[in-house]
């Protein structure tokens, strides 16, 4: 079945140049062909088929000749509404440049609502999943483009500025120490005292310092300030980088011919990769020094032996397994900000959903990853 309405409505006869266009069906899906000269032409493409709800819409411009913008701006009219499930859009057909100009409306403009068939079940099912392999491609390669722009750092190549670095430090770290610090003792405190009050039950006061030495040098203070971080800093990072996006910044650095991985990602983790162990490192003190109160001043512990006992707990490898903890997840939080804030949309409400997305998505990877390197350490021994 054909549905031909050409372009500008020509009579029998009319010049092989002429534009004009027609949908046509097939199998699985509509082919608009396209034919003639575009070049200057004001007239709209024929109007979308009503039957078309499904399935995959593909061109045909081998008779195309010459065209402008003007046809790219019909063809985005015809598209826009159809561009999102179950009408799959193949623009493989069109030439290069137009191929180029209509992909990107497609995808900076919000879809308008039109009614479609609803999806079923297995195809949710489907777009979920395309969903979360896209994000965790998205993800990949900023992680690719990271390590490349830290081998153009080692190089020497590379467009980021130490003072910005110097500038990220300074905000992330200093910075975050009082509200670590605050974290670090309240949580101190409620597992000093849940766990000196299971311990009294058997009169076993003295394994207090080992108890809390132990839990908050290993994992408590790493996962403290990861939360903590991806709160405060990784919503900060999807914040700015989101809105340089909106603001078309991100576009301009690109122009200048400086790239906004050096310049905007790279300074970033790097500070928190050079922040985060130190940050570690002071919330596990706050967490010891607020069980040595708890274990003195509630439990009668004496100050020497609570010393002495958290001393002995405390190892070498617990230390470098909490500083490494607490590393990586500083990078997760970086990572995750920086990602969200690339991707983001340009408009205010894109940023602010960006923003969300980036603290939800540092947490969720900090504790498969906490998950991960907890039974992996174990199962070495460490």
């Amino acid at each position: 079945m054909t549905e031909a309405l050409p372009a500008n409505t020509p009579h029998t006869g009319a010049p092989m140049d002429a534009a004009r266009a027609q949908w046509t069906e097939q199998v699985n899906g509509w082919t608009l062909g396209i034919a003639g000269d575009w070049r200057g032409q004001r007239s709209a493409l024929p109007a979308v088929p009503s039957a078309l709800v499904q399935g995959e819409v593909r061109f045909d411009t081998t008779a195309l000749g010459s065209w402008d913008v003007a046809l790219a701006s019909a063809l985005w009219q015809r598209l826009n509404a159809l561009a999102r499930p179950p009408v799959r859009i193949d623009l493989q057909g069109l030439p290069t440049g137009l191929r180029e100009i209509v992909a990107m409306a497609l995808t900076e403009t919000p879809v308008a609502s039109a009614p479609r068939l609803e999806p079923g079940r297995i195809h949710r099912v489907g777009a979920g999943t395309q969903a979360w392999w896209n994000e965790g491609r998205r993800a990949l390669t900023l992680v690719g483009e990271v390590l490349l722009s830290a081998g153009r750092l080692l190089r020497g190549r590379s467009g980021m500025r130490w003072s910005d670095l110097a500038w990220q430090i300074e905000q992330t770290g200093p910075r975050s120490l009082p509200i670590v610090a605050l974290v670090s003792f309240l949580v101190g405190l409620i597992v000093a005292y849940m766990g000196a009050a299971q311990l009294q039950r058997f009169g076993a006061q003295n394994f207090i310092a080992d108890l809390v030495t132990v839990g908050v040098v290993r994992e408590v203070a790493a996962l403290l300030v990861g939360i903590v971080l991806a709160g405060r800093v990784g919503a900060a990072f999807a914040a700015q980088i989101g809105s340089m996006r909106a603001n078309e910044e991100v576009d301009a650095l690109t122009t200048l011919g400086v790239n906004p991985i050096d310049f905007l990602v790279l300074p970033r983790v790097l500070a928190l990769l050079i922040v985060g162990p130190m940050l570690t490192a002071f919330a596990a003190l706050v967490g010891m020094a607020v069980g040595w109160l708890v274990a003195v001043g509630i439990y009668g512990v004496t100050p020497l032996e609570y010393v002495y006992a958290s001393a002995q707990a405390i190892t070498l490898p617990h230390v470098l397994v909490g500083l490494a903890k607490g590393t990586v997840y500083a990078v997760l939080v970086a990572l995750a900000g920086c990602l969200q804030g690339m991707s983001a949309g340009r408009s205010a409400q894109a940023v602010g959903d960006a923003t969300t997305a980036a603290v939800v998505q540092a947490i969720v990877w900090m504790v498969v990853v906490a998950s991960v390197l907890t039974v992996v350490f174990q199962q070495l021994g460490w």
